[in-house]
């Protein structure tokens, strides 16, 4: 039988003492803690809590409906989502789109059969762990990017150009068993925190307005294990967050290199994750693309060459022909997304 990860805390609302109790034995044998409210107005307070993240609510009940309840849930302003079920004997058309338009996001006649039920809130689980899985990330890696303020809008162009290569793959004959639309959308969410173990690297070294010497340049690629194993660590501890094992390979692996000659590893060829190897792409052609206190922005042509030259050695060669079918991709976005004074670029 399906047991809910971490015992996530379910609100029954019935004023009806039977279907309330049956609600109860149910969601405690799906392996729930339950709270059980007697109205819609004694939820809300309970909701107000904000340790409550989803609801299983009668319709028809004194001081508050189940309907009015979903009015004031949404109204109301709050950093979490509440997912609520309706409950009900009401089961016209109607009735249902008055029930969703109120903010429902899912319905179940009566008499229910718990299998269904059961159902239902694994659907629900799924659509908040996706918001836990986005604000986790935006997090993380507004956390690495508030460390470096010369990086600009480097986060949104290596996401997009990460998204361009994948997609790219995706046709690909030798990735096609490898990535698939998900993947896309996985690498999309979770390249931004290639860079999240910056936050260990010392002020000094790390905003140097020059070259860094080789013991600087050394304490400056711990930032790849201080991520990586960062990111391992929350993998490990939860496990149902699938999406911080790709965003841990792309911060252990974005600068290996296809020949063995990158670090932290040394990894080579396969050995390096397909999402690490797609990153050092888009990395190092924002980092050639991009002004930086010690250089000034080269042209896409001057990135266009030394990635060229890095087929075979630097970047996998099928990741290096999904960047040349879709070169003016990376143009366009490039000069969307410039920074001002990236627009005067070094040709040669």
């Amino acid at each position: 039988m399906y047991q809910a990860p971490k015992r996530m805390r379910v609100l029954v609302v019935d004023d009806d003492d039977v279907t309330a109790a049956v609600l109860e034995h149910s969601l405690i044998e799906f392996g729930y803690d339950v709270t059980v409210a007697r109205n819609g107005r004694e939820a809300f307070d309970l909701l107000r809590s904000g340790e409550i993240r989803m609801v299983v609510s009668d319709w028809c009940m004194p001081e508050m409906t189940g309907l009015e309840l979903c009015r004031r849930v949404r109204q109301r302003r709050s950093g979490t989502y509440v997912y609520i079920i309706m409950l009900t004997s009401n089961s016209s058309t109607k009735d249902v789109i008055e029930g969703l338009n109120a903010g429902a996001d899912d319905y179940i006649t009566k008499p229910f059969q718990p299998e269904e039920l059961q159902v239902r809130l694994r659907v629900g689980e799924r659509v908040l762990s996706l918001e836990s899985r986005d604000l986790t990330i935006f997090a993380l890696a507004k956390l690495a990017e508030s460390r470096d303020p010369d990086t600009g809008a480097h986060l949104e162009r290596i996401r997009e150009y990460c998204r361009i290569l994948a997609e790219e793959l995706v046709r690909a004959e030798s990735t096609m068993e490898e990535i698939d639309e998900e993947f896309v959308h996985m690498i999309y969410l979770t390249s931004p925190l290639h860079d999240i173990g910056k936050v260990g690297i010392p002020d000094h070294v790390l905003l140097k307005p020059g070259p860094l010497t080789y013991e600087e340049i050394e304490i400056m690629k711990r930032h790849t294990e201080i991520g990586g194993q960062t990111l391992d660590a929350l993998a490990r501890s939860n496990t149902e967050a699938t999406f911080l094992l790709m965003a841990r390979d792309i911060a252990w692996t974005h600068h290996e290199r296809y020949d063995g000659g990158g670090y932290p590893r040394g990894l080579s060829g396969r050995n390096i994750p397909l999402c690490g190897r797609i990153v050092a792409l888009a990395d190092v052609y924002d980092a050639l693309t991009s002004k930086r206190v010690y250089k000034e922005a080269y042209s896409h042509g001057v990135a266009r060459s030394v990635i060229c030259e890095g087929l075979g050695t630097h970047f996998d060669p099928v990741i290096v022909d999904a960047f040349l079918s879709r070169e003016h991709d990376f143009m366009r976005l490039k000069e969307a997304l410039a920074e001002p004074h990236d627009l005067t670029c070094v040709t040669t």
